[in-house]
């Protein structure tokens, strides 16, 4: 799991593989077989042999768009799966219809496709060159649910209990008290598997009853204190449309889904390590009747990913959306795959982030600068560099035309399109009498420690000439409106003597005569507070997340097109062409991270 950037790294070890490798070398699921009618120990007793020993599987619920913390985990079970010549599944864990949607759902396919991850594999248990594939939804094995439900109720593992949702969360405990048996535990296995079959026929009202496990309403874990396994809700399926008004809950459906599909390490964050004991009692229960082949998958938890000044809660992402705070689920301030895709993070900058935020078994917050530099060090080596003015005042060079013939000439400059990459070529620029430059290089009397434009002063305007400013118009509020300088001849850049005049200010400008113009996004986090989360989540928000620039840039970004590595704009950062805004001869430009700053240190 080493990134390109970090490619002669040693891989560092984790807990996970050392599982995985311990498992490995003691062969414990060695015998397993693949193929046949998913769900059916004896079918799986009659399949191929299954070539991949290691199976891990990403598995979102489509109630909403995945964000920075679903990458960690997509990264870390694919990239599992492919260091150990395994495969991940993707499935869409689809218990809930009543928050899922099939736009979710794609957005889901697409963001772990556009990080790079495959759901299908060359499979060699079948024909040479087949794909096999390895993309599942939950409502794929609602059929087998159901029928593994009815033996727990058969094998008084399970009852209908029709308290009322307040009744039961009342009895159910605290920590500091045991729970207390329902009315309806005692029930006869008959009376529950005819009430059961009455939910499953719609006889019953949504919430009129529900159908739990039998564990214990003593245990010192809350999650065994008969816990909830079916509830009737009748709600549109995106996949199952009506047939069914009963839906399994997600601690129920997951670890038979990870059973069915031959899952060996079902890896999950720490929030369910309380669930563990539930998942290995219901996988165990089930392979005791026979409806389940073994061993069966074990679940491990790491930390999750927390990051600075960002949520992960889709309830409040959500809230951002639909109350008109940020514009949809990949408004680039959002900490969504699609969000900072549009920003402009790319996959490479997010899994190596991902893969510097370590895995381990404690949690911690994690510096949302440590993200950025990622994105800086992936794409330092690769970016075109350009020019750009975001908050333009215009400099007159007054004796360009005694210089250099008339006021109308232009004059040819180049620079690298990266100077990482000698070979890469160069781009092609003109400067003449009047360019822009950024309103805060001039400052009528010099600041400590400021070294670029104020009168007197000789500086380089950047892959052009060396002038001397002499001054500066204001209006009659006193803002800036011109800066005039004069030309020291002979110090354009590349040729002979032009370093003989020395100066401290270097800055950069683009020509009026080819400027383009362009409007520039200056994105900043999306919330001021550092850990945001326990306030009031509107009050948290940083007031200042966007600032719109109306600027100008050099001429070769006329052509710039939405994708590839984006571009370093000297001085200001890393920018993207907005996938959205931009069009009909329309550029605007998204703000990925700025040059690195005094708040990574």
């Amino acid at each position: 799991m080493t990134s390109s950037v970090d490619k002669d790294a040693a891989k560092p070890s984790n807990f996970l593989r050392n599982v995985i490798e311990d498992d490995l070398e003691k062969g414990v699921y060695a015998a397993r077989k693949w193929g046949g009618s998913p769900g059916d120990a004896q079918h799986h007793a009659q399949g191929m042999p299954d070539p991949a020993k290691v199976r891990t599987r990403f598995p979102p619920e489509p109630n909403g768009y995945l964000h920075i913390g679903h990458a960690k985990s997509i990264w870390l079970n694919f990239e599992l799966a492919k260091e150990y010549g395994g495969v991940c599944h993707l499935r869409f864990d689809d218990t809930n219809p009543e928050k899922e949607e099939q736009e979710y759902v794609d957005s889901i396919r697409d963001a772990v496709e556009w990080l790079g991850y495959e759901t299908y594999v060359a499979d060699s248990a079948l024909a040479p060159g087949t794909l096999q594939p390895h993309e599942y939804f939950a409502s794929d094995y609602f059929d087998f649910m159901y029928r593994a439900a009815e033996y727990l109720v058969i094998a008084g593992l399970a009852y209908v209990d029709e308290q009322t949702p307040g009744q039961i969360r009342a009895a159910r405990g605290d920590f500091n008290t045991h729970g207390t048996d329902s009315p309806f535990r005692t029930r006869s296995p008959d009376e529950n598997l005819t009430r059961f079959r009455q939910m499953r026929d719609g006889e019953l009202e949504d919430g009129a009853a529900i159908l739990r496990a039998k564990i214990d309403m003593a245990n010192p874990n809350i999650n065994l204190r008969d816990p909830a396994l079916y509830r009737i809700r009748r709600a549109t399926h995106h996949n199952t449309g009506d047939k069914w008004c009963i839906y399994p809950m997600y601690t129920y459906a997951h670890p038979i889904e990870d059973a069915l599909e031959q899952i060996t390490h079902s890896i999950a964050t720490l929030e369910f390590e309380d669930q563990r004991p539930f998942y290995d009692w219901l996988l165990a229960s089930l392979a005791e009747g026979g409806l389940l082949a073994s061993p069966h998958p074990r679940q491990y938890e790491f930390a999750r990913l927390n990051v600075t000044h960002v949520i992960t809660s889709k309830r409040k992402l959500r809230q951002l959306v639909e109350d008109g705070h940020v514009d949809g689920w990949d408004d680039p301030r959002m900490p969504t795959i699609a969000g900072l895709r549009r920003r402009g993070y790319t996959p490479e900058a997010l899994k190596l982030f991902c893969e510097r935020s370590g895995v381990t078994k404690s949690g911690g917050w994690i510096d949302y600068s440590s993200l950025e530099a990622a994105l800086r060090d992936t794409l330092d080596p690769i970016a075109t560099r350009a020019m750009a003015v975001l908050d333009p005042v215009k400099l007159v060079i007054t004796d360009w035309a005694e210089l250099m013939g008339s006021d109308a000439s232009l004059d040819d400059c180049t620079a690298p399109l990266n100077p990482r990459d000698p070979e890469g070529g160069m781009r092609r620029f003109k400067i003449g009498r009047e360019v822009w430059i950024e309103r805060t290089d001039y400052e009528d009397v010099q600041p400590k420690g400021f070294f670029r434009l104020f009168p007197g002063n000789k500086v380089r305007l950047k892959y052009g000439h060396t002038i001397i400013c002499t001054g500066a118009t204001r209006d009659a509020e006193g803002k800036l409106v011109e800066v005039q300088a004069t030309l020291i001849p002979d110090t354009k850049s590349g040729t002979p003597g032009a370093d003989a005049v020395k100066v401290k200010g270097n800055i950069t400008w683009v020509a009026a005569a080819d400027a383009v113009p362009v409007e520039v996004r200056l994105y900043e986090r999306l919330f001021a507070t550092a850990q945001p989360g326990s306030g009031e989540l509107l009050d948290e928000l940083n007031k200042e997340s966007l600032v719109t620039c109306a600027g100008f840039a050099e001429p070769s970004l006329a052509v710039a097109k939405v994708g590839g590595a984006g571009f370093q704009f000297e001085r200001h950062g890393y920018f993207v062409v907005d996938a959205k805004a931009s069009h009909d001869g329309r550029l605007v430009f998204n703000r990925a991270a700025g040059m690195r700053d005094g708040r990574e240190k």
